[in-house]
């Protein structure tokens, strides 16, 4: 047993949505880093060639907005131009909002529910013939959906719209894993807990308070999330369909109930 190439990524490649920042960049490094030839995509094109620049020859800038179908569409079309296959699809690009019940505002709901929701579906059918061309059953193609532990548990806090969209995308990744498996791809998801990023500035900027409340004291740092996409796209997770992994520290699965005692 050649247990090294479980974990190689050489001869794949993978496209990374919203790969120029947070969780997706420290998934393209991983990927990179374990051989793989990486396109990211984001919003922003200077940001995202000059994120693509500085990850070195195995990574390309393919700047997109992925919010509407037609976004979906294009960025598939894009990556035609340079590939006629691909292995593994990181469905990450995303969004949060938080508002009072009484103010949250129809935007903040349709925002949210797009990106988060509409975006990883009308994506993965966009690029489903490049998937298809990859796949084989010694191969499988690989869908990985960035979901959240706030899919898994509630939060503290008033963000309606982001936690629905994420328990669907739980869900929707069981829904499409029992549909693409047939073409010997398969579909996964991560539920990342406190990862330091733009939209969780929360531990970004006081990650020791927050640690605090994690069972094992401790953020996540980068290679914690490029450890289970690696794990997910490479070899070693092809006999891993539908499963959603919390990558957490302990909060979800090992947070015990507050006590209580009668007065």
């Amino acid at each position: 047993m050649d247990t090294q190439a479980l974990f190689s990524l050489e001869g794949r490649t993978a496209l990374i949505t919203g790969g120029s920042r947070g969780i997706g960049l420290m998934i393209a490094k991983g990927f990179i880093a374990q051989g793989a030839k990486v396109y990211i995509s984001s919003r922003k094109a200077d940001v995202c060639d000059a994120v693509a620049a500085e990850l070195g020859e195995n990574c390309f800038s393919l700047p997109m907005d992925v919010s509407t179908v037609e976004g979906c569409q294009a960025l598939a079309q894009a990556y035609a131009k340079h590939e006629d296959q691909l292995d593994i699809l990181v469905n990450n690009a995303g969004a949060a909002w938080g508002a009072p019940f009484e103010s949250f505002p129809e935007q903040g709901w349709d925002k949210v529910m797009d990106l988060n929701v509409k975006s990883p579906f009308f994506l993965t059918q966009a690029f489903a013939p490049a998937l298809k061309a990859a796949a084989r059953a010694d191969k499988p193609g690989k869908v990985i959906n960035i979901a959240s532990i706030d899919g898994l548990r509630l939060n503290p806090w008033e963000t309606y719209s982001y936690q629905a969209s994420k328990a669907a995308v739980i869900n929707l990744t069981k829904r499409m894993s029992a549909t693409l498996i047939a073409d010997q791809i398969n579909v996964t998801a991560i539920c990342p807990g406190a990862f330091p990023s733009e939209m969780n500035r929360a531990t970004r900027d006081h990650g020791d308070a927050v640690s605090q409340t994690i069972p094992n004291k401790r953020i996540g740092h980068d290679e914690d999330m490029a450890a289970v996409a690696i794990y997910l796209a490479a070899r070693s997770g092809d006999y891993v369909v539908g499963e959603s992994i919390a990558v957490d520290g302990g909060v979800v699965n090992a947070s015990l109930p507050q006590s209580w005692e009668p007065a």
